[in-house]
Parts: C-alpha cells; structure tokens; sequence
C-alpha cells in the first residue's frame, strides 16, 4: 500500500506514439499544465502531433522497427528532452512488458500498469490460463497441431498484440496450414511474436469490454462497458457504451463488472485497462484477453461517465488515489473509425493526401461532452499524407446525447455532411450501418457485415439522380471558374459563341460509372440534357445552387488536380474528370494486375506460364502490417510477372498479367 510520501509529481510527458494517439494525450496534458513531448518518424515528419508539442525529437527512418518500436531511442528522446514520465498510448510499445522496465530503470514515470501485469496478459495462451484460474469465464485452448474437423470452424489468433493482425477464420481443415503460416507473418511483422493459438470461433458473438481503472490504494473501479461487435477482420469498426444487449440482459452487466475486478485482482492490476468478452444473446459471455493499456474506444467512456482517462493514468502513475465512489453512467455515446479503405475492393488501405476534414456544425476536439454533441479524435489535418507504414485510420467521430437513438441518428447526419476530400474512405458505410434498421434496434454481432451484406451497406450515399446533380453542378461550376479565368486573362471563355451552337460538353466518373453532362447556357437560362424542371440559380468556381422540381438546392465544389468534390444535403460525391484525349503511354495490357496501394511482394504463388483459375492468389503484397492477397481476375495463363520476392511497389504497378482463356464454340453456343 502506497502513501503520499510516494507520491512523484509529473511535468512533462513524452508520448511514445504517434498521430491521434499523441494529440490526445497532450490535450489532457495542456489542460493539466503539464509539458509535452513528441518522437517522430521520416514520414511523419510533417504530422500535427509534431508541431503541437513543446518539443519533438526525430526517430530516423520511417518503418515502425526502425521508429517507434525503437525502446531505446524513444527513452533516449525523453532524458534528451527532459521529461519525466512516458505514456505509451495504444498500439506499439504500449504493451511491451521489456520497454515498461528500461522506462522505470531510466528513472522515468511509466504512465500504464505494472510490468508483471503486462507479463501475465502478453501472452493470450497465458492469460486465459490465469483468468480460468481466477474464477473467470474462458474458451478453451486449442492446439493447432491437434485440431480436427469437428472442431471447425477456429479462430487463429496471435499470442501477443492485437488490433485483429494475425488473426484468421478457418473453416476448411485443408486450409489451416496455410491461415496458421500466414497468422504467423502477420503477427511477427506486427508484434515481433510470431506464437499463434487456436480457440473455437463463435459465429455470431458480441464483442463486449469492461474498462477498469485501478489505483495502487485498493481502489478499483469498473468505469463502465462497451460494445464493439461490428468488426472488419476482426478489427472493431463500430463502438458504443453502454452496449445494447448488457442493457437488455437483466444482471448482466453485474456479472461483467465482477468478472472484470476478478481479472485485475489476479494480476495486481494498476491503472487503464480492458478486459473483453465474448458474449452470446442470452448475456453468457467468455474472457477474450485484457489489454493492458487505453483502448482506441476509450472516448465513449468518457462521454458516458464524465470522466478523463488519461487524466487519471496520470493521477495514479503519480500515486494519487482514485475518489472511493465510481463515475454514475449517462447516456450514451457511439464511436465509428473512419478508415481511408475501400470496404468493395477486400477493405484495400488507400494511401495519399487528405485535401479536406471538415465536420459540420461546432465540434470538440478531443475533450469529454457533456451535452447532445460531437467530438473528433483524428491525427490528420488539411494536407495531411496518408503512406504506407502506419495504420490508415484518420479520425474517430464520437457522438454523445440522451439516448442511443439520437446519437446514432446525430453521428450519421454529422458523417453525411462532413467535408472529406482526397481518399477513398469507408464513410458511406459507417452512415448506412448507423441508419441500418438492425443496428438502430440493437442487433449487432460480429457477422454484422456478412449478415446484412457488405454490398448494400456500402452503397454511395447519394442516389444515382443525385449523383448526376452533383455531376451537372461539378461541370457549371468548371464553367464559371472558366469564365473567371478568361476575364482574368483579358480572352474568351472555353465555348463562347455570339450565336447558338453545339451544348458544352464534360465528362466525369464515379463509383457508379460515367456522367457526360451536356448543357447549354444561353439567354434562356440552363438547358442540359436528360434535366428536366432543373433551373441555374447561381454559379461560381465553388458553389452551384439549382433549383429542382421548386426546390432550391446548394451544392459545394471543390477541385484537386483530376478529382472533384461535391457536397450537398443529396449526399458526397467524388468525381474523377475524363480527359478529352487519353495518353497512350497510361493504357496497361488487358488482363493486367495493378498493385492499389504501395506495399512489398512478401510471396508469390504462380510461375509465367501457369494456368491459372479465377480467384486463384497470384502473390501477397504487405502494406501497413497486413497481408493483402492479389488474384487473378479469370481463367487463362500467366502470361507475365512483372515483380519479384522483396520488391516494393507503387499504387498502380503492373504486378502480373493473366491473359484470359479462349471461349471454346460449345461455350460461346452456350452463352
């Protein structure tokens, strides 16, 4: 039991961390009169986190093993700087049981839990070991080496870490030696542990989280639960608290909040952290893991209890204690993490600039609400580049009210309108599954995504009429930004004519297709074709308002080399104008496999010259930790292979080329 004279007074922090992560923590910091102190890669050089600090120190290199896995160079970075204590955020180094000793050994404050707790909880075969022992619920272990048909399917899953890297469905006993092997690079590349384990995977579970706070008096608090049950492999996607089945299940959340203390009781627990269940409909539920650190969903337990929670990772790295009564919960609060992926194309990360993030209306900025309102967490600005090393999340859009009916209803309005020009992103998803009528009554589980189907709920959130207004807007407003610039120059505008002649003519693309928008603008007003009852009020280089069937719409423009960007109450669109005369030298053989994102060719699968079948893996790119798998479109011969074990690719490379196979007559009869 610790006293006051252990109490250690915290000046300044160094954030072992970097983007969203950091700039939450110094906001708690700023606000606590405490100093900051960013590490930064190569590539995030230029990163908001850098500039918000009171000092920042370069980590050369730009790969996370040469950077912010670094332990050494990041406590080398605090005794340069001068701080006194080290918060490690979530996700590399933050539970890493080594890195928390040389902190303590240096002489700095480690802001997180005791190195024997992060021992105990490193190792998830470990774990469940401890907590059955603690009286707490688990699924039973299952050794890879032994499992069989009938106990298909299994979840592999990486001993260390988290996040969802290393993890795999198996559901054919054919395919396990390839899931474990690949588990086994995904989780070395991750965490630098390639142990892997296999436990029974529940089809249809909810994925639910206790967040405890403990302090070194005795003081332990269960500060609320969360449930995180819509996920993309296996990566949460969709938090909120309280979670909709604990408030259903009479008990069940007493039940939770006893498991969760036992848990922390058994490793003398102190601090931040997590203990996640798996739970069935009727409120049974089983220990997944404990993370020992702040979670990524953490902001909606701290709209829902009041509470600052790195604030009190301070307060008790410090030795303060915890107030003996617990935070009351109140309303409720739902989190989405806006991804820059595309959920249609496998959840392919996307990699470039992030020319515009602007949400509606006022919007706080990393603090806990107190009222009906919104709050973004994200580590990219204006400008921001979004590259390959790092996890592609932008931002996390937290909406706080009453009830769970308006916050969803509020975080889907606010989604709709924000401005977000740059990326392909998963936003319309996010706004469909919080409009979804199953997700408005609860009915969330794991398989959301496969239940509802992944398709429809990424469906463009403007309507294809809609998208052809925001086309026709996109090609008024290059009219005026044209005639502004033929007045600027002393010309004539693109088109101009002193009688009547052929309509102007632009082309745009979409997700959906192609838009040719002919349109004339004459003394009669706007005619454009297959408009009808469609009326130009007013035109300029970056707004367009239209009056439509009596009702007036307003359409905002903005422009960044080839790509368009329309906003409107109708739904974005993201337009991509279609040059008048191709470039012969861009045009790529038919049959071409193009990389989309950058990455590294970690293995290849097929020869030139092998007959190949559609969906057959040609080679595996890594990028951003993950293995993403390349196949061939259709049958035919690989007639070409355009890289090599190790090679790095940019967006857009010829991979591999698959040369169809001939249509025999009997077949072409047939179809």
């Amino acid at each position: 039991m610790s006293t006051t004279a252990d109490l250690r007074s915290i000046d300044s922090v160094l954030v072992a961390n970097r983007g969203e992560i950091a700039r939450r923590v110094f906001s708690t910091c700023r606000e606590s009169g405490i100093g900051t102190v960013a590490v930064f890669s190569d590539a995030d050089a230029d990163s908001p986190h850098v500039s918000e600090a009171d000092v920042a120190v370069r980590l050369p290199g730009s790969a996370p093993a040469d950077t912010y896995l670094r332990g050494d160079l990041v406590i080398a970075a605090a005794k340069t700087a001068g701080a006194d204590a080290i918060h490690p955020g979530y996700g590399f180094l933050s539970e890493n049981a080594d890195f928390a000793q040389q902190v303590q050994d240096a002489g700095l404050v480690w802001i997180g839990p005791p190195v024997k707790s992060i021992e105990l909880m490193g190792s998830k075969v470990e774990s469940k070991k401890i907590m059955a022992a603690a009286g707490v619920p688990v699924l039973a272990e299952l050794d890879p080496s032994s499992v069989t048909s009938s106990d298909l399917p299994v979840l592999v899953k990486a001993s260390s870490g988290g996040g969802g890297r290393g993890m795999r469905v198996v559901r054919e006993l054919s395919a396990l030696h390839g899931e474990i092997e690949g588990a086994r690079r995904e989780a070395q590349s991750a965490f630098g542990d390639p142990t892997v384990f296999c436990e029974r995977y529940i089809e249809t579970g909810r994925h639910i989280e206790v967040q405890v706070m403990v302090d070194r008096h005795g003081t332990v608090w269960t500060v609320g639960e969360r449930e995180c049950s819509i996920q993309r492999r296996h990566q949460k996607v969709v938090e909120e608290a309280p979670s909709p089945l604990v408030e259903r299940v009479p008990g069940m959340r007493a039940r939770l909040f006893d498991a969760a203390r036992l848990a922390a009781d058994a490793i003398g627990y102190e601090g931040a952290g997590t203990v996640e269940f798996l739970a069935d409909e009727d409120g049974n539920f089983f220990f997944l893991e404990m993370n020992t650190r702040l979670q990524v969903e953490h902001p909606v337990t701290e709209c829902t209890t009041g509470t600052d929670l790195v604030d009190l990772q301070i307060a008790v790295a410090s030795g303060g204690p915890l107030p003996t009564d617990q935070p009351a919960l109140r309303g409720h609060a739902i989190e989405v993490r806006l991804y820059a992926e595309d959920p249609t194309a496998d959840w392919q990360p996307q990699t470039g600039t992030v020319h515009r993030l602007r949400l509606p209306g006022e919007v706080t900025e990393f603090g806990v609400l107190d009222r009906k309102s919104v709050r973004l967490d994200s580590g990219v600005v204006d400008g921001s580049v979004v590259g390959v090393h790092y996890d592609p999340m932008l931002a996390k859009v937290i909406s706080f009210a009453p009830d769970r009916t308006q916050a969803a209803k509020l975080l889907a309005a606010t989604l709709a309108r924000t401005e977000l020009h740059g990326l392909v992103t998963n936003r319309d998803l996010l706004v469909n599954v919080l409009r979804h009528p199953a997700f408005l009554a609860g009915d969330t589980d794991t398989a959301f995504f496969d239940t509802h189907g992944l398709e429809s709920l990424s469906e463009p959130l403007a309507s294809p009429d809609s998208e052809a207004l925001s086309a026709l807007a996109a090609a008024l407003a290059d009219s005026a930004a044209n005639r502004a610039g033929a007045r600027a120059g002393g010309g004539l505008p693109s088109g101009w004519r002193n009688m009547p002649s052929q309509p102007q003519l632009k082309r745009y693309t979409s997700a959906r297709g192609e838009h040719e928008m002919r349109y004339r603008l004459g003394r009669n007003g706007l005619t454009a074709d297959g408009f009808e009852n469609v009326n130009l009020v007013v035109h300029t280089p970056d707004s367009v308002v239209l009056d439509v069937d009596g009702l007036r719409r307003t359409f905002s423009i903005a422009r960044h080399d080839d790509r368009v960007f329309v906003d409107s109450a109708l739904g974005p669109v993201a337009l991509t104008v279609v040059p008048r005369f191709v470039d012969p030298t861009t045009e790529v053989a038919a049959g071409s496999l193009l990389a989309a994102m950058p990455g590294s060719v970690i293995r290849i699968g097929a020869e030139e010259g092998d007959t190949v079948s559609a969906g057959q893996p040609i080679l595996w790119l890594e990028a951003m930790k993950m293995e993403h798998t390349v196949t061939a479109p259709t049958a035919g011969v690989l007639t070409e292979l355009a890289v090599v074990m190790g090679q790095q690719v940019e967006v857009g490379s010829v991979l591999a080329v698959v040369e169809a196979a001939p249509v025999s007559e009997a077949e072409g009869e047939a179809s």
